[in-house]
């Protein structure tokens, strides 16, 4: 397969692709070691019943490919304490206790709810970029949102420290929410042992099979920037990125993808996840 060519931002911006800039440059995985051990043979359950009815109330489904919703500006003062409550509860759990299976659920729908909350502390926002981590760190990703077992986490720790580093799992990015237009779905239910590879296959398909994922414009491929930004975690070319992506496409997209070697581009919406 010969090299994809990149189109040019100004090439992008002519087509009406690019929504928004990165927000952020992708950190590499970077293993934290004290999140290292497990129980293999716990039978121990996370408690995730307050996170499904919130996302029960204020998830909108989102329709023919178009992105799932959260209705922030409606969430009353009883539920957010509500959620603040579940987070008060994960922030008490032995991880290192669980089974891994356990503690992949628990850190996604850690990352989620914390992510939902950054955007509630701060509504109305127009974007999470626009939530400062620092002067120079667009986005609220580096911000210690949470105490766990002693230690301050962040959204970058989470999913660039534990999860990516963890479990070696591409599908984890279909699964972790930014709460933007452009992000894969925030799932209707939160992730559990028992349903956490249905969930990463369904994000997966969900995501590649739709425009934000990958589409054709013309001739031309455009591909979310997760692709550009993480391109190690997806076979570390743009070769792997393909195949990546022919694995989930459904059929017509899938036949496009064999063998492309044309004009690509990366795009990506950073507008809030709201009706």
């Amino acid at each position: 397969m010969g090299k994809m060519k990149t189109l040019c931002l100004a090439s992008l911006i002519g087509l009406g692709l690019l929504l928004a800039g990165p927000a952020k440059a992708a950190p590499k995985p970077e293993f934290w070691p004290i999140w290292q051990g497990s129980a293999p043979q716990s039978t121990q359950q996370v408690d995730h019943g307050a996170w499904a009815r919130f996302l029960a109330r204020y998830l909108v489904p989102g329709q023919a490919g178009e992105p799932n919703l959260v209705r922030y500006g409606a969430v009353s003062a009883a539920d957010r304490a509500a959620l603040q409550g579940y987070l008060d509860s994960l922030a008490v759990v032995a991880v290192t206790g669980l089974n891994r299976a356990e503690q992949k659920a628990y850190w996604i729908n850690l990352y989620n709810a914390l992510t939902v909350m950054t955007i509630l502390d701060h509504y109305p926002v127009a974007s999470i970029r626009n939530i400062k981590s620092g002067w120079f760190s667009p986005g609220p990703w580096d911000l210690k949102l949470i105490k766990v077992d002693g230690s301050e986490l962040s959204l970058n720790d989470i999913e660039h420290r534990i999860l990516r580093p963890i479990w070696h799992d591409n599908r984890i990015h279909y699964a972790v929410n930014c709460a933007s237009l452009g992000c894969p779905n925030l799932q209707p239910e939160p992730f559990t042992a028992a349903n956490s590879e249905e969930l990463l296959e369904r994000g997966a398909r969900e995501y590649v099979n739709s425009r934000r994922g990958a589409h054709f414009n013309g001739a031309t491929l455009v591909l979310s920037s997760i692709y550009d930004w993480y391109q190690a975690d997806f076979g570390g070319s743009e070769t792997g990125v393909l195949s990546h992506l022919q694995h989930y496409a459904d059929p017509a997209l899938a036949a496009r993808l064999n063998g492309f070697q044309g004009d690509a581009g990366y795009a990506y919406d950073w507008r809030l996840n709201a009706p």
